[in-house]
């Protein structure tokens, strides 16, 4: 393998729990989002423009759509005779097999892999963020301050600062104190997940977590505060974009709705650093007579011959004339009946609501219908509630006792 500069490792392993339903069949990274992408696009695309060619993708829990959706890496340019991304699941080995124990064990299990491209540099990556970075400015940084580690790192409000692992700086932005979710923050500087290191010293650190027996074998928890505690050059680095964690179910309606605001608040027309995905091979999308469109994108392969507004429509969705649905995500393939309302509400791949169902109200947590569910005619899901195929069967057993 030819040497490389700077490779990254893509932490795409989590169950993702707080996405409720829509993680109940696939890793969190793999969510649909934004009308024609899945999360796990924008830090793939991100390596893509940051021209960063080698991607180890580190998947554990239900992996296989994940699995399927990232391929040969040909949508991002990322189908490589030297280099390229690759997923990377726990393993068996001849003396044992486990899974990720954590953030920095997933890195620990996967030395080989980075080894083989002998890089100086590793830049690890969280599969569920959106948002736009050039990571080469990220490694520039790094280099000239002679970091051992640069850590991204954005302001945050205040009242959600405990939430985060918070960065104390000095005035050159060096590392002086990391405090993993504080209860009361000496600053809002909160990590984004992006960290680069210099491979050698990482190297030595996994090591020696792994033969920690007391190790949470983390990086916020043990690798880092470890560095700062052997006196390491740890260097803060600012970034103050767009930026969202998408980990829950409000956060990610939240993000879909951004993108609708004018102009929006994350621009995905940008010609200068384009968001990559593999798209279905879909006809275009038709907007009947009979309906109302206003302020939503629209994918290929929709029939729209409702009331849509202030929504996205993934490709393939069907929504029925006197259908009516109001700032709202309805993912892939997902059939909208006559009658129906759908507000402030998530409707998964592959689902069918029904003539006459109500999903949501005008305030509200956001409700949410999970994967390949069919709702009943006049079926009824009330803010915040979450519904599926199992709670149907439930609600029905109910009734009949």
């Amino acid at each position: 393998m030819r040497k490389k500069k700077c490779i990254a490792m893509l932490l795409a392993g989590g169950q993702g729990s707080r996405l409720g339903l829509l993680t109940k069949v696939m890793a969190k990274p793999a969510v649909p989002f934004g009308g024609k992408y899945r999360i796990i696009d924008f830090p793939l695309s991100n390596c893509t423009n940051s021209q960063i060619d080698t991607v180890g993708v580190l998947t554990q829990y239900r992996p296989l759509e994940l699995n399927r959706y990232i391929g040969s890496g040909q949508p991002w340019d990322l189908d490589l005779n030297n280099g390229g991304v690759f997923v990377l699941p726990p393993y068996m080995t001849a003396k044992s097999g486990e899974w990720y124990r954590g953030t920095a064990n997933a890195i620990y299990q996967n030395i080989s892999f980075i080894e083989q491209y002998d890089p100086d540099y590793v830049l690890i990556l969280s599969g569920d963020h959106i948002y736009k970075m050039d990571y080469n400015k990220m490694l520039s940084a790094h280099i000239d301050a002679k970091a051992d580690c640069t850590i991204a790192v954005r302001p945050v409000p205040w009242e959600i600062a405990p939430s985060f692992g918070i960065m104390n700086v000095d005035a050159d932005n060096r590392i002086i104190e990391f405090e993993e979710k504080p209860k009361q923050p000496k600053s809002n500087l909160a990590s984004m997940g992006v960290y680069i290191f210099t491979w050698k010293v990482l190297r030595e650190y996994l090591i020696a977590d792994d033969k920690d027996p007391k190790s949470k074998n983390d990086f916020g928890k043990n690798i880092i505060p470890n560095m700062l505690g052997d006196k390491k050059v740890l260097l803060a680095y600012s970034f103050e974009s767009y930026w969202k964690d998408v980990g829950t179910i409000a956060s990610l309606w939240e993000a879909n709705m951004d993108l609708l605001k004018v102009p929006p608040e994350f621009d995905l027309n940008d010609p200068r650093w384009k968001i990559y995905a593999r798209s279905p091979i879909m006809p275009p999308h038709f907007i009947g007579g009979s309906a109302i469109v206003e302020q939503s994108l629209i994918a290929e392969g929709c029939e729209v011959h409702g009331t849509v507004r202030g929504s996205v429509l993934f490709a393939g969705v069907n929504i029925a004339s006197n259908a009516i649905i109001e700032d709202s995500v309805i993912m892939p393939n997902t059939r909208v009946e006559s009658g129906a309302i759908v507000r402030r509400a998530i409707v998964a791949e592959n689902c069918v609501v029904s003539s006459d169902c109500v999903v949501g109200e005008l305030e509200g947590d956001i409700a949410l219908v999970g994967q390949e569910t069919t709702l009943p005619e006049g079926f009824v899901v009330k803010a915040g509630e979450q519904v599926d195929t199992d709670e149907i069967a439930r609600r029905e057993a109910e009734t009949h006792e």
